[in-house]
């Protein structure tokens, strides 16, 4: 008799109904590491993963757990789920919850406890988890009573998910794990939560009201986030574009739910979005917000963003709308249902003309004539823009992971990817994120490819997760942009504070990254022509298995355009490749 079929209504262990109620909601892989108050867990795990019911991924340190997690969530839209002991295996963890808290990411994390009789003696290994993590968690628990564990589940798994998702943290205690007791398991979707409420659907009104700014509108903009990612928008997000020429522009959280070949996508606005998204964002005159909450990053100066705009703003998190900028239409729902019903107005009332929108497009057509991204191809050495635009072309279809700096930007500006193929820690911007998320995408998807982009200063932040790669012969490419420098540290010192260069030279102490790799039975490579990158590129495709990559780059490019801290979109910075210099970006 398996373990499901002999759960209900059974003397059974705290630890067995955890399993069970894991099991129950569909959990396949499970990423964590183990340690004394979570081992009563991870016995009962050991006869769940010896009958197939479950997989448990055993990562190096517990941050790596924690973003494996996360990066299996973006990848697959379901609820990832990580492992840890008590004391500092929990702490280690707090890094990756902030991650998943700042994104809108539905991870569960399980953490083992003392005893319930040593909570509160400052016991060995005890640190109060759920109070550390109460500001970066959606919900959090405690357990008690390991009759509660099966509703608890249950609530953890919807609580995630629903509304605006986010982490839920489960703290149980050793002993906890080892009580036994008559045990009734609780289906998904059973468990009533005090308080919930389900979703109001937006009015009629307001959806004529944003319907009329719509057609009223000479020189719309989308301005889509993450939300549009989370409900799963593209499809009408591409009807919307393309049926009623909109132009968009996308957060970083955004990326992929447009083909940014489209002539009407104008990729990344913001900090170091495009030339064209900033000045269109500018110079708008309805600014259609869906999923995104006008972050200091994409709106620089915010008394100045999209200041001669009109404002439509769509999200599920109602604390989201108005708290930046007020909306002259708010409408708090889910994104999908809303433009379901704008399409089904639209389609049935709006004539297919879009002559009043041609001169809009004409200026756009303009700007990205003017200020196209540049991939600067160099003689002696390569460029990091070239290496991106590269292996984006060779692996279209590929789940991205980036870590964080300026190799980030340039893959936001240069990848061309899919819905939930981007995975980029854009909120909280943690580096050493990139390795273990990459980890989560492989894992969710073995037969798909998978590249990590990262740099030489975040590879070293989770470096120890090759160890990972190499147990579970995960095939990942690790593309390593190293120019010897924290690269954006480096570029702002550079032009905020008079190029004195406070340590962020990374070249003295930095290991040999092929060695190392090949030290974990990882192949490594290093390439810094451009007849290496060719010549290594066109192998990879083919190559089955992990692969470190050493790109040794040029070590002062920087991440251009720019928008400097306080200014404006449309008060950009770039350089003048005819002469090296910094120039204004002007309209």
């Amino acid at each position: 008799m398996t373990h499901i079929e002999k759960s209900n209504y059974q003397e059974q262990t705290g630890a067995f109904a955890l399993l069970d109620s894991l099991v129950r909601h569909k959990v396949k892989h499970i990423f964590g590491y183990p340690g004394g108050a979570i081992l009563p867990i991870y016995d009962e795990l050991y006869k769940w993963e010896e009958q197939g019911y479950i997989k448990h991924i055993l990562v190096r340190h517990e941050q790596g757990a924690a973003h494996a997690a996360d990066g299996y969530a973006r990848a697959t839209g379901e609820v990832g789920v990580c492992f840890a002991t008590s004391g500092p295996g929990a702490t280690n963890l707090v890094t990756g919850i902030a991650t998943a808290h700042m994104d809108s990411i539905p991870i569960v994390i399980i953490t083992g406890q003392v005893g319930r009789s040593f909570i509160g003696t400052d016991a060995f290994q005890e640190v109060d988890i759920f109070g550390i993590t109460l500001p970066i968690v959606k919900h959090s628990y405690v357990i008690r009573d390991p009759r509660d564990i099966p509703r608890i589940v249950a609530e953890a798994f919807s609580i995630a998910k629903q509304g605006r998702p986010g982490p839920v943290l489960i703290d149980v205690p050793k002993d906890v794990g080892l009580e036994t007791f008559e045990y009734q398991y609780v289906n998904p979707g059973e468990a009533r939560i005090p308080g919930f409420r389900d979703l109001v659907a937006p009015s009629s009104r307001q959806i004529i009201h944003s319907i009329q700014l719509i057609q009223e509108a000479n020189q719309p903009l989308l301005y889509v986030g993450g939300g549009a990612i989370t409900s799963g928008a593209h499809d009408l997000i591409y009807k919307l574009v393309n049926q009623y020429k909109i132009p968009i522009t996308t957060t970083l959280m955004g990326k992929g739910i447009i083909d940014e070949q489209n002539p009407l996508a104008l990729g990344m606005l913001g900090m170091h979005g495009t030339a064209y998204a900033n000045f269109a964002v500018s110079e708008c005159d309805l600014l259609i917000t869906l999923g995104a909450r006008f972050d200091d990053r994409v709106t620089g100066k915010l008394d100045e963003f999209a200041c001669n705009a009109k404002v439509i703003h769509v999200d599920i998190d109602p604390a989201e709308v108005g708290k930046n900028r007020i909306p002259q239409v708010a409408i708090v729902g889910d994104i999908s249902l809303v433009l379901e019903q704008w399409l089904l107005y639209l389609d049935r009332n709006l004539q297919l003309d879009d002559s009043h929108l041609r001169s809009w497009h004409e200026r756009i057509f303009r700007w990205r004539q003017e200020y196209p991204l540049i991939v600067p191809k160099l003689v002696q050495t390569l460029s990091p823009q070239e290496i991106i635009a590269n292996i984006s072309q060779i692996m279209p279809d590929a789940y991205f992971s980036t870590d964080v700096g300026q190799h980030q930007m340039w893959a936001a500006q240069f990848v061309k990817t899919l819905p939930r193929r981007w995975l980029s820690s854009s909120g909280l911007g943690t580096m050493g994120y990139g390795l273990p998320a990459a980890i989560g995408a492989k894992i969710a998807y073995p037969e798909s490819p998978v590249v990590c982009i990262t740099g030489d200063s975040s590879f070293q932040m989770n470096i120890q997760e090759l160890g990972t790669i190499a147990q579970y012969k995960l095939d990942i490419k690790i593309i390593i942009i190293n120019n010897k420098w924290q690269g954006m540290v480096r570029q702002w010192q550079q032009a905020f504070y008079g190029a004195r260069y406070s340590h962020s030279r990374m070249e003295d102490g930095a290991p040999n990254f092929v060695a190392l790799a090949k030290s974990f039975g990882i192949d490594g490579q290093s390439i810094s022509t451009r007849q290496e990158m060719d010549s290594l590129f066109n192998t990879i495709i083919k190559y089955k298995g992990p692969m470190v990559i050493d790109c040794k780059v040029i070590e002062d490019e920087n991440c251009y355009p720019m928008v400097a801290p306080g200014k404006s979109n449309a008060q950009m910075i770039g350089l003048d490749k005819s002469n090296n210099e910094i120039i204004k970006i002007k309209e």
